[in-house]
């Protein structure tokens, strides 16, 4: 049995881990800014859930959170940051503060968290980072650049980490997935192939969990395909890139 802090828990990926790592039986401390769904959990897998809500991009809050967990624990053995965000950018009413309330919400609030759960995984037995990214990183894709640029942001900082906290015995895993049927994802107004089913993704992370992967990349064919295109010179990535943003506007 972990003790895992695992973040964006109320929906979508969140929600859906969370319930494979309930039924597991570890203890989960669940935040995300409503508590609402956390309780319910709570409600049904009693003293395994700690619900920690709070609005992660507050340092604040965040660090709030991590005494309590402290508090309440004293350590912790795995963290999944799975918190976030999506918006697109309209190039022709180019909005800066979209990019900054999209890296806050992607990037900032992950760094929050992991200030304060490092002290508590240097406690912790086999400790485990996980941060939830995108299969968007492989490939430049049209009006991703704000999501892109958070989660590109986020591969480079788990990356690193993995080389600086090796020598403390702390894992790092990078989740890319590829389209899940989230509700943010059913917002969006473009085709996405090779989608998969919420709680097959997150069955999907929870089985590769213990294995403590470099990364967790899927679906592994949608993946195959993004990494061929994104090694291919710029100006045929470009040619790509301009044929998907004339079939997003035909759409």
């Amino acid at each position: 049995m972990k003790r895992i802090w695992l973040t964006g828990a109320s929906s979508g990926i969140g929600a859906a881990l969370a319930e494979e790592l309930l039924k597991a039986g570890h203890q989960l401390a669940l935040s995300a800014r409503s508590s609402g769904p956390l309780q319910d959990f709570a409600t049904r897998y009693g003293e395994q859930v700690l619900v920690a809500p709070g609005d992660l991009t507050d340092a604040e809050q965040v660090r709030a959170i991590g005494e309590r967990i402290a508090q309440q624990w004293g350590a912790l053995d795995c963290v999944i940051l799975n918190a976030g965000t999506c918006e697109y950018i309209e190039v022709r009413q180019f909005e800066a503060a979209m990019i900054e309330r999209v890296v806050k919400a992607n990037l900032f609030s992950a760094s929050y968290c992991i200030e304060a759960a490092l002290p508590l995984l240097r406690q912790g037995e086999r400790p485990h980072l996980v941060g939830v990214g995108s299969s968007v990183t492989f490939m430049p894709l049209p009006r991703a650049e704000a999501y892109g640029a958070s989660k590109a942001a986020i591969r480079y900082l788990l990356q690193t980490l993995r080389i600086d906290l090796a020598s403390e015995g702390i894992d790092v895993t990078l989740v890319s997935p590829g389209f899940v049927d989230t509700p943010l994802t059913q917002k969006n107004d473009f085709p996405m192939p090779m989608r998969w089913p919420v709680k097959r993704a997150a069955r999907h992370i929870a089985e590769r969990l213990d294995k403590r992967p470099h990364e967790i990349a899927f679906p592994t064919p949608f993946i195959a395909i993004l990494k061929l295109l994104g090694s291919l010179p710029s100006g045929l990535q470009l040619a790509i890139g301009r044929r998907l943003a004339r079939n997003e506007d035909n759409a």
